[in-house]
């Protein structure tokens, strides 16, 4: 696939790829292929996986190589998919670049490390610059907030116009900095928006072509809707679903005990996809919590 024709479909409701694991700790990889399988049946336009959603805080990074092949296998190629790395040194990076061009990964979300800004906007240049040699680049700015909107424009701006080989950006920080960088590079790379509709709404002005949509593994008709509602530039109606299930949605999810992860894999479970479990020290749901949870989303609509 070309670059220009991977930006073009990393569009609409995208669906995070969440690593499950079994009672014992392991990795389960048949959970694993049956989310894959939900989120392709249920139109998922590209499938990410992210350092945050795929919970890599939780695993080796032998591990991250065996779930990133994992995954590869169970799209099969129907999407676009984007693996992501463990915020490593450029080096290693790089060496996972090459691993993931190797299995047919069509792109590599990088996380560059930032402790303390320890960056530069030149060296952070020529990290995205190295990966991109090996497979095309999404960027995420999630490490920015730090930075301030300021420095941060000031990367952008510099791969922007530097680095060949970039072709999306997840955006977390939102605000003025969201905005300005959606006007500034949305012709040239696709713009996916993090976390909610919210999100998405505020940079799709700008010209923000997609976000990952918690929804597309539950209720798919909602995310199609919602992206029914940008492609005919219905903002009452986009803000509407907002109002009506995006935030009462994320308010439910959030208050969990554990937070909103711990809630996505109880209602994964409810789903019957797979188990609510994570690794130790994470929280998986207790069974009265998980009953909390199923309460709140029938009243909510949306599960039965």
């Amino acid at each position: 696939m070309t670059q220009d024709a991977l930006t073009t479909r990393l569009v609409g409701p995208i669906a995070s790829v969440r690593v499950p694991f079994l009672p014992t700790g392991e990795i389960d990889a048949g959970g694993l292929a049956r989310y894959v399988d939900r989120c392709v049946a249920n139109d998922a336009t590209a499938l990410v996986l992210t350092y945050g959603d795929s919970l890599y805080s939780l695993l080796t990074d032998d591990e991250v190589e065996f779930v990133t092949r994992l995954v590869v296998d169970a799209v099969g190629a129907r999407v676009p998919l984007v693996a992501a790395d463990r915020s490593w040194w450029t080096g290693r990076t790089v060496e996972f670049a090459a691993y993931c061009r190797d299995l047919g990964v069509d792109a590599l979300m990088v996380l560059p490390p930032d402790w303390t800004r320890s960056g530069t906007a030149e060296t952070l240049v020529g990290h995205y610059a190295a990966v991109a040699e090996q497979i095309p680049v999404v960027l995420v700015s999630t490490y920015m907030v730090a930075r301030g909107v300021a420095d941060s424009l000031e990367i952008i701006e510099r791969v922007h116009e530097s680095v060949d080989g970039v072709v999306a950006i997840k955006d977390d920080f939102g605000g003025e900095f969201g905005s300005r960088m959606t006007a500034a590079v949305s012709e040239s790379w696709a713009v996916i928006a993090g976390g909610s509709k919210t999100l998405h709404s505020q940079l799709w002005p700008y010209g923000a072509s997609g976000y990952l949509s918690t929804l597309t593994p539950f209720r798919p008709e909602i995310a199609r809707r919602y992206w029914g509602a940008t492609t005919n530039a219905d903002a009452i109606e986009m803000a509407r679903i907002i109002g009506e299930v995006d935030r009462p949605m994320f308010d439910v999810l959030r208050r969990a005990t554990g937070g909103f992860d711990a809630a996505i894999h109880g209602w994964c479970e409810l789903e019957g996809i797979y188990g609510r479990w994570r690794r130790s020290p994470y929280h998986s749901l207790t069974d009265p919590e998980l009953d909390t949870l199923h309460a709140d989303l029938v009243e909510l609509g949306l599960i039965e």
